[in-house]
């Protein structure tokens, strides 16, 4: 049975309790996939990707995910489309949402996917805007479930630019009852009204980043300079220098902390190729959960729970 229209276009529209099925649907997911059974839920179902922004993860993790799921998905670019030659965001989710079943768009400003989302007939996933980055958050937190456990209570260190990803972990921390420290150089501070955040006090600003790794469960980190933003890559490289995740910073977190990335990474800049490439990361991982919950959610916003 289809579930009600619902979208996905910040961490926060879903509640806890819809993503511990999630993660438990994901893990499910990737055990199918792993033993080689096919799971085709989405048998003649169409996901459009419309991308404003560059991709390799998100536009690989979708398409392979839908296909995987018996589904099809189609790949638009707004320079080869209407949409990058003036028409409206409005008129074209009426169109393109008419067309297919589900609809994920990678684009810049949140309020472009918010009226797409707005006009359109079936669900649609925010692949990353400048806002907010929910379906990596959703893989970064399944990595750390599928190796330890709950989340609930640990600490996250932001290490960086207060980002997109930034504010999707301070959404995720208010959902799901964890913590997270937060280092930035001066001028590059969460603003909580961007992140979207509703004030539950599970987010600390520190000015030293080795104090807010310090027994942290996750340090993560992203570039120093994001899309949409190369014109202060130089100012960004002097302000961000001495914000860089590194061995030391890894032994002061806790015993058994891990260490994560959207990708892609810059070693030398803000991961040294020691800890990245080290023992406590978990990138890899990450980027291929990606994939797994990713289809969880697709099979949820098209026809809800499924047994196990």
């Amino acid at each position: 049975m289809s579930r009600k229209l619902a979208h996905f276009l910040q961490f926060k529209d879903f509640s806890q309790e819809e993503f511990d099925y999630l993660f438990a649907r994901t893990r499910w997911i990737k055990n199918q996939f792993k033993s080689y059974k096919q799971h085709w839920p989405l048998s003649d179902r169409t996901l459009v990707m419309i991308f404003e922004k560059a991709s390799t993860r998100t536009r690989l993790s979708f398409e392979a995910g839908m296909h995987q799921l018996g589904g099809s998905a189609i790949y638009l670019n707004t320079r080869d489309s209407q949409l990058g030659r003036g028409e409206s965001v409005e008129d074209a989710a009426k169109v393109i949402s008419r067309m297919s079943d589900v609809v994920m768009m990678r684009t810049f400003e949140q309020d472009t996917i918010e009226r797409f989302a707005a006009h359109s007939h079936v669900p649609v996933i925010n692949g990353l805007t400048n806002e907010y980055h929910p379906c990596q958050i959703m893989a970064d937190i399944y990595t750390w479930i599928e190796r330890h456990g709950s989340i609930q209570g640990r600490t996250v260190a932001w290490i960086g630019d207060s980002n997109n990803v930034c504010n999707t972990w301070l959404q995720a921390a208010e959902v799901l009852d964890f913590n997270v420290h937060v280092s930035t150089p001066p001028g590059y501070e969460v603003e909580p009204e961007r992140a979207g955040l509703y004030g539950t006090g599970h987010f600390e600003q520190f000015t030293d980043p080795m104090e807010a790794a310090r027994g942290a469960d996750i340090v993560t980190t992203d570039v120093w300079t994001s899309m949409g933003f190369e014109a202060e890559n130089a100012e960004r490289m002097r302000a961000f220098a001495d914000f860089q995740v590194d061995a030391e910073m890894m032994r002061i977190a806790a015993p058994d902390a891990v260490f994560m990335h959207c990708l892609p990474a810059h070693r030398g800049e803000e991961v040294t190729a020691e800890v990245i490439d080290g023992p406590q990361s978990v990138v890899w991982d990450e980027a291929e959960n990606r994939l797994h919950a990713q289809k969880a959610l697709l099979e949820y916003l098209l026809i809800g729970r499924c047994p196990m």
